[in-house]
This record gives C-alpha cells, sequence and structure tokens, in this order.
C-alpha cells in the first residue's frame, strides 16, 4: 500500500486546513488509518485514526474538539479537517494504514506534508 499525503501549507492561527491521504495498490484490504505528526527533535505524535467503517474515531486530546477524521473509501481517501489552528499544530503531518485500531502500530506510512500555523 502506499500512501500520498496532500493539504499542507501555511496559516493563520485560528485558520484551517484540509489533509488528505490517498492510498494505492493494495487498498482492498480493511484498514484503519491514522494521522500523526512530528516535528524537529521530537517523536512522532498520534493525531487521529478512523476505523474502515467510519463509525470509530479517536483523537489526541491535544486536538480533540478542533479536528475531525473522515474517510471515503470509493475514492481510497481519508481526511483530517483541522480547525482553530494553534501555532503548536505546527509539524509534518503523516498518514498511516494498519490492521487494528491502535495509536502506535501501522504498517504502511505516507510521505508526510508540512504545515505550518503563524502570523
Amino acid at each position: 500500500v502506499q500512501l500520498q499525503a496532500s493539504g499542507g501549507g501555511l496559516v493563520q492561527p485560528g485558520g484551517s486546513l484540509r489533509l488528505s491521504c490517498t492510498a494505492s495498490g493494495r487498498t482492498s484490504s480493511r484498514y484503519v488509518m491514522g494521522w500523526f505528526r512530528q516535528t524537529p527533535g521530537k517523536e512522532r505524535e498520534f493525531v487521529a485514526y478512523i476505523s474502515w467503517s467510519g463509525g470509530t474515531t479517536y483523537f489526541a486530546a491535544s486536538v480533540k474538539g478542533r479536528f475531525t477524521i473522515s474517510r471515503d473509501n470509493a475514492k481510497n481517501t481519508v481526511y483530517l479537517q483541522m480547525n482553530s489552528l494553534k501555532p503548536e499544530d505546527t509539524a509534518v503531518y503523516y498518514c498511516a494504514a494498519g490492521s487494528k485500531l491502535s495509536t502506535y502500530e501501522y504498517d504502511y506510512w505516507g510521505q508526510g506534508t508540512q504545515v505550518t500555523v503563524s502570523s
């Protein structure tokens, strides 16, 4: 499975961005999809995941209430809608695919997209 993340950019505090992650290759499997983020010198941080059906979602406390995650299985795409962005949300965001609902155990990773929140 290959994952391609996109949608990052520069946004002012309080603004919004929507990240997308499109899967290709072995997309017939029912993967859990997750989003992570990483800043220089820090470990990769879990952000959110969504089950295959979309019926189960889970968010890190730092983004709960501001971010939403959704997916369109017909398009093999998962989305991360980020609202009320803060400077501390600045990071490279990665999408990942796995076989179980997890905040850390994933089998496939995308290349990352930069999100910068700054005035």
